[in-house]
């Protein structure tokens, strides 16, 4: 899964692979208010098309269900915080941690999927206010 791309156009494929996936769902019965979307950060995609997603999830959030993006300590980060040629363990990732989630609420996530709770809810406070002007 992590040695191929996912997708010659990640946000294309993405998007359309959620709207055919909210079909099934709503057919299924299940209700609008009982879905939730998730891009899949990390998930068969190249370090390209994760921050493909990342940069665009305004996209993904039009779709009018609630987000989730889950970043926290991928593999894409340890290679984007690598030193000397090695990928940053799994422990050394959470600013970059922090960095992605700001991103995610910014770009339209309403829940983020996190290791470290205190420090992300702290992170998730700071971006709603950007968000809503200080309230």
């Amino acid at each position: 899964m992590q040695k191929m791309p996912f997708a010659k156009d990640v946000m294309k494929d993405v998007v359309s692979g959620l709207k055919a996936s909210v079909r099934v769902a709503r057919k299924a019965g299940l209700a609008r208010n009982k879905i939730v979307v998730d891009p899949g950060i990390g998930f068969g995609k190249s370090f390209e098309q994760n921050y493909k997603l990342l940069a665009n999830l305004k996209e993904i959030a039009k779709l009018g269900y609630p987000l989730l993006v889950g970043t926290s300590r991928k593999g894409f980060l340890g290679k984007t915080l690598a030193r000397n040629g090695k990928r940053a363990p799994a422990d050394r990732r959470i600013w970059g941690t922090a960095a992605t989630v700001t991103a995610s609420i910014l770009g339209g996530a309403h829940i983020v999927r996190v290791h470290d709770v205190a420090e992300m809810a702290q992170i998730a406070r700071v971006a709603d206010c950007i968000l809503n002007n200080g309230l």
